[in-house]
C-alpha cells in the first residue's frame, strides 16, 4: 500500500493541466527580469550567452528522453546503477526481485520511470557515484529514528527528480520566478548544477524526513517542505552555486 501512494503522487502531477502534454521543459529565451542578489539588482536580459544556450539545450535533451527499456545504453545504465549501489552483489538480470531492496516497485525497474524518464536514473547514477556515502546512508535509512513505514528510496528518487522540474520551471517559455533565473546562471557555472540540486534535494527531504518522524502517508508533505527550503537557499544573497547552498553540507563524498 506504501508503495502505490508514491505513484498516486506522481500521477497527481502528471494530471495536473500544467504539466500535461508532451515534455517542453526550456523556452528558447529569458525574458528581462530584476532580481535582488548582494543587496543590488542584477538584470538578466533576452538574450542568453552562447554558454547558458548550449547547456539549456543538453538538459532540455536529457529531460525530453523518455526511459527506453529496448535501449541498450539505458539498460546500461541500470546495470551501472546496480554496481555502484551493490558492488559486491552480482545482478541476475534487468528484471529480477533483487530491484525490490533498491526501493523499486517491482521486478522491473523500467516501469517507475514514467514522468520523470531517463534523467531520473541519470541522477540516481550520479548520486551513487559522486556521493556515494551518501547515497548508502539514505539507501539502507542509516541514522536518525526511522518509522516502520519508510519511503522506498528509489521511487522517491524519480518523485525528486520530478519535483526538481517543477521548482525550476524550465517547461515554461517565460521566466515565471526567480528560481528559474537563478538556476540558469548558476548552470552557466557548472553544466552538470541539475545534478548536484537533486543530490542536494534527496539529503535535505531524508532529513525532513526524520525531522518530522514522518511515515509514507506524508511523504507529499515532506516533499513540498523540501522544495521550500530549497527554494530559500537558492534565493540566499552569498548563494552563487550549488555548493554554495548551506544543505550542501548534509552530502559527503567517503
Amino acid at each position: 500500500m506504501f508503495i502505490s501512494s508514491f505513484v498516486i503522487f506522481l500521477e497527481g502531477f502528471l494530471n495536473n493541466d500544467s504539466t500535461s502534454g508532451s515534455p517542453r521543459w526550456l523556452g528558447r529565451s529569458l525574458s528581462c527580469v530584476c532580481i535582488k542578489r548582494k543587496g543590488a539588482y542584477e538584470r538578466i536580459g533576452n538574450n542568453l550567452t552562447p554558454i547558458q544556450v548550449e547547456r539549456l539545450q543538453r538538459l532540455k535533451h536529457r529531460m525530453e528522453v523518455y526511459f527506453d527499456a529496448s535501449r541498450h545504453e539505458h539498460q546500461e545504465a541500470l546495470r551501472a546503477l546496480w554496481s555502484a549501489t551493490y558492488p559486491d552483489q552480482e545482478l541476475i538480470g534487468l528484471i529480477s526481485d533483487q530491484w525490490k531492496q533498491m526501493g523499486w516497485q517491482g521486478r522491473d525497474p523500467s516501469t517507475d520511470f514514467r514522468g520523470a524518464g531517463f534523467i531520473s536514473l541519470e541522477n540516481l547514477l550520479f548520486f551513487a557515484k559522486t556521493f556515494n556515502a551518501s547515497f548508502q546512508k539514505l539507501l539502507n535509512k542509516q541514522g536518525g529514528k526511522r518509522s516502520a513505514w519508510e519511503y522506498p528510496f528509489a521511487v522517491a528518487g524519480v518523485n525528486i527528480t520530478f519535483m526538481i522540474m517543477q521548482m525550476l520551471d524550465l517547461q515554461s517559455s517565460k521566466p515565471r520566478t526567480f528560481i528559474r533565473t537563478v538556476f540558469i546562471q548558476m548552470l552557466s557555472e557548472d553544466e552538470w548544477a541539475f545534478d548536484l540540486l537533486y543530490c542536494v534535494a534527496f539529503m535535505v527531504m531524508d532529513k525532513q524526513w526524520l525531522d518530522r518522524n514522518a511515515s509514507y502517508m506524508e511523504f507529499n508533505e515532506v516533499l513540498r517542505c523540501t522544495r521550500q527550503q530549497l527554494e530559500r537557499e537558492l534565493l540566499l544573497d552569498d548563494v552563487m552555486r550549488i555548493e554554495d547552498m548551506p544543505s550542501y553540507s548534509l552530502l559527503s563524498q567517503s
